[in-house]
């Protein structure tokens, strides 16, 4: 799929610096693709912002960082995932 501006919600900003949270239905090795933000996440995404990226099909929870934007798209880290684990 493509990125869907729906999906992008900021969930806090400060000293420059903000969380957000992207809720899709792409895997991982899909957001991190270079140029997968386009559109208007290049006038939302500064580099060293941090992603925690929801998808909602797997469920997996993954979060990256902006490495670059070049004010026409975005590339962000490869992802860290965060273990949805219940040993109960």
């Amino acid at each position: 799929m493509a990125y869907a501006s729906s999906g992008l919600g900021m969930l806090a900003t400060s000293d420059g610096w903000t969380l957000w949270l992207y809720k899709t239905t792409d895997a991982i090795a899909t957001v991190n693709t270079a140029a997968y933000f386009t559109g208007d996440s290049v006038n939302m995404l500064s580099v060293r912002d941090m992603i925690i990226v929801a998808d909602t099909n797997a469920p997996t929870t993954s979060f990256v960082t902006v490495l670059s934007n070049d004010g026409t798209t975005v590339d962000v880290s490869d992802g860290t995932a965060v273990a949805e684990t219940d040993s109960d």
